[in-house]
């Protein structure tokens, strides 16, 4: 399964950009949404994760996922370093409103041993994750056979290796079990590194199925 990550800023681009999707990501750190616009792209039928990265006060993140949440978004994805009562508050209000919760490890500089990754998972999980996200830094063809190892389990994950070399992890994964796996709106539009189009990713997984 794909899901688009949209970051285009403004409510008109953001609707325009979800038009064709049926799944996708809305990074609110990058769309510049008042809480109107929020309301409005959250109350649509579609598949949508609410993400808040990076960027404003706490408070702002906290209070805009909430109302993502409140208007209908499908998951909801919490940094696994998050403050307890960021996290505890914004969980609440998910298993109030029937929103799977994502907690999200992101390592930017390399990929941790197994241990270490599978000791990140299980945290993920007692932090009240439904689904863990395992998003590292690919620096070796050896840190995409750990991250896809760990797809050998029962758990519900979301494993990508970030950086040119780890694009075969987010063709790869959700043929080996990943719940999905994230792709761009179209080439340039990139809210990752190493991120393939949506298109790219279709035409890659559709030759991998039929081969």
């Amino acid at each position: 399964m794909i899901c688009t990550s949209i970051a285009e800023e403004g409510l008109e681009a953001c609707l325009k950009a979800l038009d064709s999707l049926e799944f996708a990501e809305v990074r609110l750190d990058k769309t510049k949404l008042s809480e109107k616009e929020v309301v409005q792209i959250f109350s649509t039928s579609k598949k949508l994760i609410a993400t808040y990265r990076e960027g404003d006060e706490q408070e702002i993140r906290e209070k805009t996922l909430m109302l993502a949440i409140d208007s209908g978004a499908s998951m909801v994805d919490i940094e696994l370093e998050s403050t307890e009562e960021y996290r505890k508050k914004i969980i609440a209000k998910a298993r109030e409103k029937n929103c799977e919760v994502i907690i999200s490890y992101h390592n930017y500089e390399q990929t941790p041993s197994r241990n270490e990754l599978e000791k990140i998972i299980e945290q993920c999980f007692e932090k009240g994750a439904d689904i863990a996200k395992i998003a590292c830094k690919v620096n070796s063809e050896k840190d995409n056979a750990r991250l896809l190892g760990l797809l050998d389990c029962e758990k519900k994950l979301v494993v990508i290796g970030m950086g040119r070399l780890g694009r075969v992890t987010r063709i790869l994964g959700p043929l080996l079990g990943s719940k999905f796996t994230f792709a761009s709106a179209g080439t340039g539009k990139e809210t990752a590194e190493g991120q393939l189009s949506k298109k790219e990713m279709e035409e890659i997984l559709e030759v991998l199925k039929n081969d």
